[in-house]
């Protein structure tokens, strides 16, 4: 089973223990032992939702800094369509594009302009049939990951194209060294990100054995740096190659819309997300050819890795939508080859019980007994996400019985019945006077009855 790489980390200098993380994750890859969260590396799929509601800012995104571009010869930035929707009144995508020349940048290149070129793919793929229905979004990483750790039989119907990030990061290049000439070393890919996912993405790519991103940038770490810039630039660059199409990527349904048909959902948010793959996974979704998910609330808009309200900055972009052309990037032919996935998607069984399946079989039948056991709150105080999940770990042997409280609470109220059964045959001299005198009491009207 290959690695993950991870973004996603955790400060225990900061962990006060408290259980929030635990409850949101929706692979249950926390767990809260000896005052401290701690993430099982192989569960995470990087979607950042711990660090969105640790409240003592424990957890955190890993990520690259501006410094990397000194490496290189000739620098590329590639802003994620979300970028746009930070800044406030902007009317104009080139004042972004150009403070990113000013910041350090010799080139940029849109990923909303792949994105364009990525739905028309899409559109054609579709049209021929050969895909099982409904076809799964693979843009958003973290759900994609969720998929294969989760979800293994929907592997099948995630959609086997390279993300708008990758295409983005390997035209970029291509056209970088026909205007300059350099080595493909000499060139760096920054990708501007919204979320962890997308640095762990470009560690860990999807499809593709290798990615053409070099690094991965923060929105919230950029953000500053431009927004000064772009409050007194009256002169832009004329940068800007996309339109209505690639800009709409960064809200949920964007994508999907572009597709030109009627027959698709749109879900964001992790908990939205897993309940349309179970529906998906039971065949309730039949009717829809195409499902869009994305791991944040609002979609790229509500990374945790960027800085505006997810909400005002969709309502953002749809005013700065009105000054756009429907698309500006249109695909030439047939699909290229270089767009498809030449590594395929595989289900990663981190969550089996074990190789054997007898002894799998085993361990589920025990967890299962005790489970009837347990109280059924899912109050997550033994530091578990659910009494299940509890279960399983003492199956597994990670946790002891005894960390449920209110089993604690249940052994605690019978040891202290069987000593109050054993006071009462100890020896006179060693007994409590109250109880010697109670004794003594019970045994005179024992004797008056008997008279």
């Amino acid at each position: 089973m290959s690695e993950f790489y991870h973004s996603v980390t955790l400060d225990s200098s900061r962990c006060k223990g408290c259980i929030n993380c635990i409850k949101r994750c929706p692979t249950e890859a926390i767990r809260v032992r000896n005052g401290k969260a701690y993430i099982i590396s192989e569960r995470c799929i990087d979607c950042g939702e711990c660090i969105r509601v640790c409240p003592q800012h424990a957890k955190k995104a890993a990520y690259d800094h501006l410094d990397s571009m000194k490496r290189f010869k000739w620098k590329i930035a590639m802003p994620a369509p979300a970028l746009y929707g930070q800044f406030n009144n902007l009317d104009n995508i080139d004042k972004v594009l150009t403070a990113l020349k000013r910041i350090g940048f010799d080139d940029v290149f849109e990923v909303s302009a792949a994105a364009e070129i990525v739905s028309e793919c899409t559109r054609k793929v579709m049209s021929e049939g050969q895909l099982p229905s409904p076809i799964i979004s693979c843009a958003c990483p973290a759900v994609t990951r969720l998929i294969r750790v989760r979800f293994p039989n929907l592997c099948r119907n995630v959609l086997p194209m390279l993300a708008p990030v990758e295409i983005a990061a390997q035209m970029a290049r291509s056209e970088a060294q026909k205007k300059t000439g350099l080595e493909p070393e000499d060139i760096g890919v920054f990708f501007i990100s919204p979320c962890p996912a997308k640095v762990t993405y470009a560690r860990s790519p999807i499809g593709t054995r290798r990615s053409a991103i070099d690094y991965v940038l923060s929105m919230s770490d950029v953000y500053p740096k431009i927004a000064g810039i772009i409050k007194h630039m009256d002169d832009p660059e004329q940068l800007s190659h996309s339109g209505i199409i690639g800009v709409g990527w960064a809200g949920s349904g964007g994508e999907a819309s572009a597709l030109l048909s009627e027959k698709y959902l749109a879900a964001d948010g992790i908990e939205n997300v897993i309940k349309v793959l179970e529906e998906v996974e039971d065949e309730k979704l039949s009717e829809v050819d195409f499902i869009e998910l994305n791991a944040c609330s609002g979609g790229c808009v509500g990374g945790v890795l960027t800085v505006e309200n997810p909400y005002i900055a969709r309502a953002r972009l749809q005013r700065l939508r009105k000054y756009l052309p429907v698309a500006c990037n249109h695909l030439k032919g047939e699909v290229p080859a270089s767009v498809m996935w030449t590594v395929p998607l595989e289900y990663l069984p981190v969550l089996k019980l074990d190789d054997d399946v007898s002894k799998a079989m085993k361990k589920l039948m025990a967890i299962d007994t005790l489970l009837d056991e347990m109280p059924g709150l899912d109050c997550g105080s033994c530091g578990a996400p659910s009494c299940r999940a509890f279960s399983e770990d003492v199956i597994r042997g990670m946790a002891d019985k005894g960390d449920c409280i209110f089993k604690l609470r249940e052994h605690i109220s019978k040891l202290v019945d069987e000593l109050s059964m054993l006071e009462k045959y100890m020896p006179p001299p060693f007994r409590k006077p109250e109880e010697a005198q109670a004794d003594s009491a019970e045994s005179k009207d024992d004797e008056k009855n008997d008279g």
